[in-house]
């Protein structure tokens, strides 16, 4: 995949926060994720972390799974006040 100048997603610095907290190489991730059905590299994943390729639905979906972690857990949190803010607004009637 070619690479951007603008951030090609939004999940790569929480997954790289998650693994660190678990205490995984980009490697030791990247052979969790193989044995989940997720075929990705160290190389892959090293990419998704520094923002330069864009993740999947499905591989978001595993990384969840592997990470022990919600798919939400994996945006930022201002992303996940926004959409609370948005729902918020829904609810009211506004």
């Amino acid at each position: 995949m070619a690479r951007t100048k603008t951030p090609a997603n939004v999940v790569g610095p929480q997954v790289r926060k998650l693994r660190n907290k678990l205490d995984l190489t980009q490697e030791e991730l990247a052979a969790r994720c193989q044995l989940h059905g997720l075929d990705i590299s160290r190389g892959t994943l090293s990419q998704i972390e520094a923002r330069l390729r864009r993740v999947a639905d499905s591989e978001l979906f595993r990384l969840s799974v592997v990470l022990n972690v919600a798919t939400d857990d994996l945006f930022p949190s201002e992303m996940r006040k926004e959409r609370d803010k948005l729902r918020t607004r829904q609810g009211s009637g506004g």
